[in-house]
């Protein structure tokens, strides 16, 4: 069964990142510029596609009219490499990443799709690394992304102290994972991982500060696509649901 929704491609010869970058919009068979729609803009946008099934849940949920009029925006990587000098917070490229994503993709996006022009339309979400990527960078720039999905974010001591310090993340609705087996999950860099005590620690925060904030523990969740896509009609429903 074919895709009831449109994918579009759109190139972005960026300025920071010296680099073409690619967006693929998918957009809901309903799709009109007569209507305003939500942005989700993903990073590891092909994964999401792909192994999350974003595009075949965006028809379903449209369809039963479960969540609200939404594009989804995937941004992807070169490589494993490339992804971490992105994505991650000490990455050589994650400051000129984030201000591709604020100065080069949100005016993009609001030129070609009819949006609200508002942060709470546009949404941040992203897996491991990518979420962390989510979280950081709306937490910079909170009028500009007001809703951040993070699945099994990497959560170090820079990421906690950011939370602590931010002074305006009750303008952010935030949605947060983390599986109760992500005790030593393989890194690109920094060998095994245990992502599970620091995300709690992130969760205690975020609560203690009042954040706009659901969270939830998969259990027996991995550091895998496997348990992210079962969880993944929630994460819409919750953050898209008209």
């Amino acid at each position: 069964m074919g895709r009831k929704g449109t994918m579009i491609e759109k190139e972005i010869n960026s300025d920071f990142l010296h680099e073409t970058m690619t967006l693929k919009l998918y957009e809901p068979e309903s799709f009109s510029p007569l209507y305003k729609y939500h942005i989700c803009i993903m990073q590891d946008g092909d994964d999401y596609y792909q192994m999350g099934r974003i595009a075949t849940l965006s028809d379903r949920l449209h369809e039963a009219q479960e969540i609200t009029n939404t594009v989804f925006v995937g941004i992807h990587y070169q490589d494993k490499y490339d992804r971490r000098e992105k994505y991650h917070p000490s990455g050589k490229q994650n400051a000129a990443y984030v201000k591709f994503l604020v100065n080069e993709v949100v005016p993009l996006l609001d030129s070609e799709i009819p949006t609200y022009h508002m942060g709470k339309s546009r949404t941040l979400m992203g897996d491991s690394l990518a979420g962390t990527l989510a979280f950081m960078t709306a937490l910079k720039y909170p009028n500009t992304f007001g809703k951040v999905i993070m699945q099994s974010p990497l959560v170090n001591e820079e990421v906690l102290e950011t939370a602590d310090n931010a002074k305006d993340i009750h303008l952010i609705d935030i949605y947060h994972t983390i599986g109760t087996e992500e005790t030593g999950v393989d890194t690109t860099a920094d060998g095994k991982v245990d992502f599970l005590t620091p995300n709690r620690k992130l969760q205690r925060r975020l609560q203690e500060k009042g954040a706009s904030y659901t969270y939830y523990e998969l259990e027996e969740g991995q550091h895998t696509w496997k348990y992210w896509q079962k969880d993944m009609k929630r994460v819409l429903t919750s953050m898209f649901g008209g």
